[in-house]
């Protein structure tokens, strides 16, 4: 792992970069992929399903008896785990509602805001040897709070033509309407121009690997909104000499194990510390299925040692972390200081697992800094507020001056007269 001390703040910036490859670099084949399946449809879809996932399918969409079948094909035991999850889910984007906001501004003038479910919302879930179930639940769930009309769930399927049953499961349990086997570039392009057998939507969530995350960007140039730019997994933990080395290893090597191009940050105010941290994962390390994945991810990984708690917090804010854990024995300066984080885990008894499963909180977050100035997926992320006015007789005599002075002071002349006329018609009715 590479150690670093007192790394003066010219240095963050090369400190801290990600282990992502630049957009440049795969941009071409997404744009190659994107046209070939607005031209081509399902033959594109087909095409590149063979050539990425292994398989020709007959049909991308999941019958309703594989629905069923894969009901019988999870334990109870994930079903009740699952199912607390949603309850926990559930409760906290419930929580999120808001009412109607409705303001007179002057008098005879009344606003007011409304959240409208989005229509048609597209689910991104990758499959592979981590077949994110959980990931159906932080986004169908609030979905359906919602109101979304039509969830469309792809996902990638194995040698065999399959989805993990897990990831059936939960769509089937959270209310997702259509499912489909597709994955990669390919599911990205199909919800954003609609095939044959994919329906188009208005915005697409869920994380995926870097060409997903390229392929979410380039939806957007097609009039597709996306819940965020977000890439590989990442962690950033801060802790001192009075937090459980064990525990705080277990938390690196968990994102760790995610992806060989996850990155796990250390930032400690203890030296002693750092070792200790070092030794455990060490241990820890032999005993994973994925210890492979979690070497390699390992590789990327930053322990820094800093000699206060101000400049861990200005680092923290400067990188901007997906996950920070805070085990300190001044949490509440970590608390009231961060600004650019997704999600906040504090003390020892709170893993970032917690959040990825079954806390309540979302664990669709923003990677790769962009925690600066995006927000995690929330119950807003599927609606969009639209305003409303009402103008009186009196209120549009309370304002119109104003109008018209300020719309001939910029010019707009026609802006001017949709006033004036009103204002004239009123003085002609007394």
């Amino acid at each position: 792992m590479n150690k670093i001390y007192n790394p003066a703040r010219e240095e963050w910036s090369e400190l801290l970069k990600r282990p992502t490859r630049t957009i440049g670099d795969i941009e071409a084949m997404v744009k190659e992929i994107f046209r070939e399946v607005q031209d081509k449809g399902n033959r594109a879809i087909a095409k590149y399903t063979s050539l990425f996932d292994g398989v020709v399918l007959p049909e991308i969409k999941v019958t309703p008896a594989e629905m069923e079948e894969a009901k019988t094909q999870v334990s109870e035991e994930l079903k009740e785990a699952i199912c607390l999850a949603k309850a926990n889910i559930e409760k906290f984007h419930k929580a999120q509602k808001t009412d109607k906001v409705t303001v007179t501004t002057t008098e005879g003038i009344e606003c007011w805001q409304e959240k409208k479910a989005i229509q048609k919302i597209g689910l991104y879930i990758p499959g592979g040897t981590a077949p994110l179930f959980s990931t159906v639940l932080m986004l169908a769930v609030p979905a359906g709070i919602a109101g979304c009309d039509e969830i469309i769930l792809c996902s990638p399927p194995d040698k065999e033509g399959k989805i993990n049953p897990a990831i059936l499961y939960t769509a089937q349990l959270c209310g997702v309407t259509t499912v489909l086997k597709v994955g990669g570039i390919q599911a990205i392009a199909g919800m954003t121009f609609g095939t044959e057998s994919i329906p188009q939507v208005y915005k697409i969530f869920g994380p995926g690997n870097q060409y997903v995350t390229v392929a979410k960007q380039l939806a957007t140039q097609h009039g597709v909104a996306i819940d965020m730019p977000a890439g590989p997994s990442e962690l950033l933990v801060v802790a001192d000499h009075s937090a459980n080395a064990a525990f705080v290893a277990s938390d690196l090597l968990s994102q760790a194990e995610h992806g060989t191009d996850s990155q796990v940050v250390l930032v400690s105010t203890s030296k002693e510390f750092i070792a200790q941290v070092e030794q455990e994962i060490e241990v820890q390390i032999e005993e994973l299925p994925r210890k492979k994945i979690a070497r390699a991810a390992i590789q990327n990984s930053r322990l820094i040692f800093v000699e206060k708690d101000s400049e861990a917090l200005d680092l923290i804010n400067y990188y901007g972390p997906e996950h920070l854990i805070i085990c300190t024995e001044n949490d509440d300066f970590y608390v009231n200081g961060i600004v650019n984080a997704g999600s906040v885990f504090i003390g020892s008894y709170t893993p970032e697992s917690a959040g990825d499963y079954a806390s309540g909180t979302n664990h669709t977050l923003p990677t790769n800094g962009y925690a600066r100035n995006y927000s995690g997926v929330n119950l807003d992320s599927f609606t969009k507020s639209i305003t409303f006015q009402k103008i009186s007789e009196t209120g549009i005599q309370n304002i119109g001056k104003a109008i018209e002075v300020m719309a001939e002071a910029e010019g707009l002349q026609a802006h001017k007269n949709a006033v004036t006329l009103r204002l004239r018609n009123i003085q002609e009715k007394k």
